[in-house]
């Protein structure tokens, strides 16, 4: 079934992924920056208004946690008005919107992976403002997905990934933090999940990410070992010694199950994921 999908967020580092996955078999509107600002309303109305689309995904957001914890008041602009803004244009059109979300709603006390039903309980400015952009969409837009999904990595934007990459290459010490534990989630297969949950999902709370999980220690050094850079000496570190403004869930686990009650595929494991990004 070919849709009309506005993508809101096109020039990021999923949304460019998520366009050109879409791509292949629906019509595709791109919509971010400059042209785009979704903290001015009137601009995010027009757009839906003139473009009619049968679907919007919502992947727009300041990202940069640190940069949250600094400047609140832009990440409640963005993340939290901004969505709301692109909500409330999908009401007035009735037109179904998909909001993709993150794993730092929750505060990472749970010692079992956070299923779709826990309740929210962000601990840094980041999580929260996008836990504001939940209650939003929830409570204006009659027919939405909202999709978490954790430790984004892509081959069009700046990601763990690629830091680690550079670094190793450059020769600097590399020191990760071993005390966070979350699941690697690759564009290019969250892509494909949004497509499926916007054409056969019931309109709910998704969690979606790749399959298994790791300390960002154990990434780094996955990360190593299928580039070759095995060599590379690598210290694990507590994120008391990270140096971070904003604090971090330690647990990020997301159980999928609302992909499975809906038999919706599940992704790959991660270090597929990772495999397939590095090649």
């Amino acid at each position: 079934m070919a849709l009309r999908i506005l993508v809101v967020g096109s020039a990021g580092m999923l949304g460019r992924d998520l366009t050109a996955h879409l791509q292949a078999r629906h019509r595709v509107i791109e919509a971010d920056l400059p042209d785009l600002d979704i903290t001015v309303p009137q601009l995010i109305e027009k757009a839906v208004h003139a473009e009619r689309p049968d679907v919007v995904i919502h992947t727009a957001a300041f990202t940069a946690v640190d940069e949250c914890e600094r400047r609140p008041d832009i990440a409640f602009a963005v993340n939290a008005d901004g969505t709301r803004n692109v909500a409330l244009a999908c009401h007035h059109a009735g037109v179904p919107l998909l909001y993709v979300s993150t794993d730092y709603v929750f505060d990472g006390e749970k010692p079992a992976p956070y299923i779709e039903e826990d309740a929210p309980n962000p601990v840094n400015v980041y999580g929260r403002s996008k836990f504001e952009g939940e209650k939003h969409v929830r409570e204006i837009v009659p027919h939405a997905w909202i999709v978490r999904t954790s430790w984004l990595f892509g081959p069009l934007g700046k990601n763990f990934v690629r830091a680690i990459l550079e670094r190793a290459e450059r020769g600097e010490p590399l020191a990760v933090v071993n005390d966070q534990v979350g699941a690697p989630t690759y564009t290019a297969d969250l892509a494909g999940a949004l497509e499926q949950i916007v054409i056969r999902g019931s309109p709910a709370t998704y969690h979606v990410t790749n399959q298994g999980y790791c300390s960002w220690f154990g990434f780094a050094q996955e990360i190593l070992r299928q580039a070759g850079l095995g060599q590379v000496e690598i210290t694990p570190i507590p994120t008391a010694l990270s140096a971070r403004p904003a604090p971090r869930p330690r647990n990020s686990r997301l159980a999928n199950t609302r992909l499975q009650a809906e038999r919706l595929d599940l992704l790959p494991p991660w270090q597929d994921a990772l495999r397939r990004y590095l090649l």
